[in-house]
């Protein structure tokens, strides 16, 4: 049962809702629950707002933590749903499994969403470019400076009403020195110190006018891996192209959605190790027609050219993109507008 704390004013009429800052706005409240002698404890619902914790707590000296990102969405008739909940836990307790974190049940997640979204639905607008970001998140809370694992841990979720995290097509440089994972590494994991790292690299890029990179293998920096924060996707001659999944690239929520709605709308998929050479190639050539990054956040975001040792390679304009018709096709669905022959959808009200 999750004891539920509600604020006795929101604070949705302060939000300017067509002006949104992705990330900076949270909604009225937030879920939590505290881990302690082997079990969790005290899960509720209650006004978001600063929590308290030790100087000494785990996660400020070893980053024992990680997160989730999925949304809820609202249609024009006011239903709210969850889009693939289910696929999200089970990543949650992989990451957990690999930070050596305690497992949460899918009954304690799920309920946890159901109910906070139900009570947060007015900081959902309808429209394609609205949706409410849930950030699902858990760290170490142990008070402790010697290098071992917590013991006490605290789960929250937030949510915060959002826009398009990419309102407009990215350039994108391919990065050849520093790395996102390495093998055996926690690339596969939502760890907090895997986007940490890539802050610096990032920066860097962007200093010299790039939005974001496309990141390589840490081994060789021979092959593609993800662009950013987001999985990579490409058509190459008509067939749409991704990296295959490996212990090194996050295993997309929206990544998989694509790939079965492609190939339910008849287009050939194919998921193989790409290498940077033949993304040159391609891109040269004009073999590639089109690239775009795909995830909770930015949905599906064209890159408009790729930075490879000081040339770009711009990425024609193509009267009807491939990335359109599936990202149109997901929004759809996501919003409740058109069939779910996937059963994808999780009715809220």
């Amino acid at each position: 049962m999750i004891e539920v704390i509600k604020r006795p004013d929101s604070k949705i009429e302060e939000v300017d809702f067509e002006n949104l800052i992705f990330g900076k706005t949270f909604s009225d409240h937030m879920f939590q629950a505290k881990y302690t002698n082997g079990a969790w404890t005290k899960p509720t619902i209650l006004p978001y707002g600063p929590i308290s914790l030790s100087p000494g707590a785990a996660v400020f000296h070893y980053g024992q933590a990680f997160f989730e990102g999925m949304k809820a969405y609202k249609n024009p008739n006011g239903e709210v749903y969850l889009f693939r909940p289910h696929e999200n836990w089970i990543r949650f307790n992989k990451s957990a499994e690999r930070l050596l974190m305690p497992q949460v049940s899918e009954e304690m997640f799920i309920q946890a969403l159901r109910q906070l979204v139900s009570i947060e639905r007015e900081w959902i607008k309808s429209g394609f470019k609205n949706s409410l970001y849930i950030r699902p998140v858990m760290f170490g809370e142990g008070v402790q400076v010697a290098a071992r694992p917590a013991e006490e841990f605290t789960f929250l979720v937030l949510t915060c009403p959002v826009n398009m995290y990419y309102p407009h097509p990215v350039k994108v440089k391919i990065e050849e020195e520093y790395s996102r994972s390495a093998p055996g590494g926690t690339g596969y994991a939502k760890a907090a110190g895997n986007y940490a790292g890539a802050f610096y690299p990032t920066h860097l890029a962007q200093k010299q006018g790039y939005n974001q990179l496309i990141w390589t293998d840490a081994c060789t920096h021979e092959y593609i891996e993800e662009s950013g924060t987001m999985n990579l996707m490409l058509v190459m001659d008509g067939k749409l192209v991704t990296p295959t999944v490996s212990p090194t690239i996050l295993k997309g929520v929206t990544r998989d959605s694509l790939l079965q709605l492609a190939r339910h709308l008849g287009i050939e998929t194919e998921e193989r190790r790409v290498s940077v050479a033949e993304i040159v190639e391609g891109l040269r050539s004009g073999h590639i027609t089109e690239m775009f990054g795909v995830g909770t956040a930015a949905i599906v975001s064209p890159i408009s050219a790729v930075g490879f040792r000081g040339t770009d390679y711009e990425l024609p304009n193509n009267e009807a993109p491939m990335y359109e018709k599936l990202k149109h096709a997901l929004l759809e669905i996501q919003h409740g507008l058109a069939e779910d022959p996937f059963g994808w959808r999780m009715l809220i009200s």
